[in-house]
């Protein structure tokens, strides 16, 4: 179990409140098959750069074989693989198919409502190669820019693919985000054309996505020429002639033979926006070769695939990195069967995750905590219903996960055997970066632990000094990677500003971090997230994970509110399990038996002012909570933007709890 241990701090750093004596060292059975193995790590370490020139030579084909391996001559603007060429559609798609694996299932689409497709790779590669045609046809070139605004159907993966195989860097928006949102991505990229549908399916229900783009383009004078539509739900929807153009007539009668563009490594591959509600968005773009060198060589070796005889799910939209990295290219390119599901969980009931594994044989799972902890919530009878026997790897992404989910996850899920590989990464770095090899690593509850072969990472203080092991601080990155980000397109100064400012030559993430006793990473979120009470910095995510790992609570967000005495206070909002035993005890019971809980896991320091218990979080609809809102309603602000909210209506539903009367911070 997590105990409580005397707070310590680096000069600058954060608290370390919580440690963790639980480990699960790998089986005999699974080391022996590993595809990754502990030598890894000193043939990385003794020269990094030549490391990654193996990979990128034995992961990928190469048009023109590269001679240059990094080039940081220009720092911090990394060039990799720069002298060679290559193609990502090709890498995906066609050279699965001419090594005679075309019959091989490369994506299993299933339908929120239950419809399905299955499409082989000789399949994919057919119809990549026909939107290429009809891309190429509406005017699109090597260079131009293409958004991409659609549900989670197989079209999405195609677009994506076709956009790479002419050179056309995509630029995927997330289809929950508004017409706002949209437009402004649009201008910033200059895009040329919009791929979209006339709506998915979500909850039961078509919901539309061809209105947001007729709003967006409304807004002002934009670049694009034409909007590509899939017809996905049958909407009636407006149509602009010359303009707008159906996906049936553009692509079903194009030609299936398409010669993929040699690129040069350094091409731009994609932009992807970060979804900030504050100034604008900033377009992170990533290259092809280094990109596809790490995104190929984490996904083989961090999810230990088998593309012969696994069946992979990456429960992520493509609107996010998760989506690009690790349900596009990743998977593709290292020649896997994997799962696409357009819904959500909990539709049409709260078991239609498990019915997918059980229906496909998912072998490898790769999802978010938020997810796996509203799993929890709901109970672990709605898993019990169905066959997961043929998990044999779990993933999670997005932000750290507590130790209870992580135990939860593994015995519920994982039937008690099964590793779990806790990612940390970020749209910034392309691909994971820290993460357990599940064939070599002894793993720890809730910590990511340490940097992948050929990752250089550390945790510092406020001088940029290594922290010592049991202390807190930011979590950077000391050497350049394959998949790093090439900058903020169209803004190479707030490219600098924005990572490399703060800390000389080393590229800080925005996350606190600190070190166990072991030295192995345990991520503490956000430093925004960070809590200054009475002097001390805490992080909210180990005072959430002392909340969830009492047995009422099934989720937990903490913020830091103004306080007159302390600075700040801390204020937390639970949701408690549908079987809870605290479920039938008053506010003010709750209250007192988990602040007392925090106590004991923490210490007095980190006891919450207030404990709210909430019926759901206000989560984006990729599953991250928004601790900005819960701030403004823990200080009775006006709440800010909730547009990219899963459901508004949440907030209202805190705000109102929120006035029942708080405990006092002194008892």
């Amino acid at each position: 179990m997590t105990d409580a241990v005397p707070a310590e701090t680096a000069a600058g750093g954060l608290e370390n409140l919580l440690s963790e004596d639980r480990r699960f060292p790998p089986t005999l059975e699974f080391a022996e098959q590993a595809n990754a193995h502990g030598d890894l790590y000193a043939w990385a370490a003794a020269d990094r750069p030549d490391f990654w020139a193996d990979q990128a030579r034995e992961l990928l084909t190469w048009s023109t074989p590269f001679t240059q391996v990094l080039d940081w001559s220009n720092a911090p603007f990394a060039r990799w693989f720069a002298d060679g060429t290559l193609n990502a559609a090709y890498n995906a798609v066609d050279r699965h198919v001419e090594a005679g694996r075309g019959d091989r299932v490369a994506l299993h689409f299933e339908g929120e409502g239950g419809d399905t497709r299955t499409l082989t790779y000789a399949d994919l590669q057919r119809e990549v190669a026909k939107a290429a045609n009809a891309l190429v046809a509406l005017g699109v070139g090597t260079g131009d820019r293409v958004a991409i605004y659609l549900p989670m159907i197989p079209e999405a993966v195609v677009a994506m693919l076709a956009c790479a195989r002419i050179g056309a860097p995509h630029s995927v928006v997330f289809g929950g985000f508004s017409a706002e949102a949209l437009h402004a991505r649009i201008l910033d990229a200059e895009a040329k054309l919009v791929v979209t549908a006339d709506g998915g399916f979500r909850r039961g229900a078509p919901s539309a996505l061809k209105p947001a783009v007729d709003e967006a383009l409304g807004k002002s004078e934009t670049t694009v020429e034409h909007v590509l539509v899939v017809k996905r739900t049958g909407q009636d929807v407006a149509w602009t002639e010359g303009r707008d153009v159906w996906w049936s007539d553009a692509v079903d009668g194009a030609s299936d033979q398409h010669e993929p563009v040699a690129l040069e490594a350094e091409h731009p591959l994609f932009i992807l926006y970060t979804s900030g509600t504050t100034g604008k968005p900033k377009g992170i773009f990533h290259t092809t070769g280094g990109y596809l060198t790490q995104a190929a060589y984490t996904h083989l070796n961090v999810f230990d695939l088998k593309p012969e005889t696994d069946v992979y799910w990456c429960t992520a939209d493509i609107g996010w990195v998760t989506g690009h990295s690790y349900v596009v290219y990743g998977p593709l390119v290292n020649g896997a069967t994997q799962v696409i599901y357009e819904g959500t969980p909990d539709t049409p009931h709260r078991g239609r995750w498990w019915e997918i594994v059980q229906k496909y044989k998912v072998s490898i799972l790769y999802t978010a905590p938020t997810a796996i902890r509203t799993c929890m919530k709901w109970g672990e009878e709605i898993p019990a219903q169905f066959d997961l026997s043929s998990l044999r790897v779990l993933g999670s992404v997005g932000e750290p996960i507590n130790p209870e989910a992580w135990m939860w996850y593994r015995r519920v899920i994982g039937g008690d055997k099964a590793p779990i590989v806790d990612t940390w990464w970020q749209t910034e770095t392309g691909a994971i970066m820290i993460s357990p090899l599940p064939g070599v690593t002894e793993t720890k509850p809730g910590s990511a632990q340490v940097p992948l072969p050929g990752i250089a990472a550390d945790v510092v203080d406020d001088d940029a000094h290594p922290v010592p092991n049991g202390s807190g601080g930011y979590l950077v990155l000391t050497e350049p990677w394959p998949s790093m980000l090439r900058g903020i397109w169209g803004d190479p100064d707030r490219y600098v500003d924005t990572y490399w400012s703060r800390f000389k030559g080393l590229y800080f993430a925005g996350d606190g971090a600190k070190k166990d006793a072991d030295g192995d990473i345990w991520l503490l979120g956000r430093v925004d997230d960070v809590m200054n009470v009475s002097g001390h910095r805490l992080s909210t995510t180990e005072i959430e994970s002392a909340l969830v790992s009492h047995p009422w609570v099934a989720e937990a967000a903490v913020v830091g509110a103004s306080d007159d005495t302390t600075g700040q206070a801390v204020v937390a909002f639970v949701i408690l399990r549908g079987d809870a035993a605290g479920g039938d005890k008053s506010a003010d019971e709750v209250q007192t038996e988990l602040r007392n809980h925090v106590a004991k896991e923490i210490g007095p320091i980190a006891k919450p002012r207030q404990i709210l218990v909430v019926p759901e979080l206000p989560k984006t609809r990729s599953g991250k909570i928004m601790r900005r809102l819960l701030r403004d309603v823990a200080e009775h602000r006006q709440v800010g933007d909730a547009t990219t909210l899963a459901d508004s209506s949440v907030m209202d539903l805190i705000a109102q709890g929120l006035a029942a009367p708080a405990a006092s911070a002194e008892d």
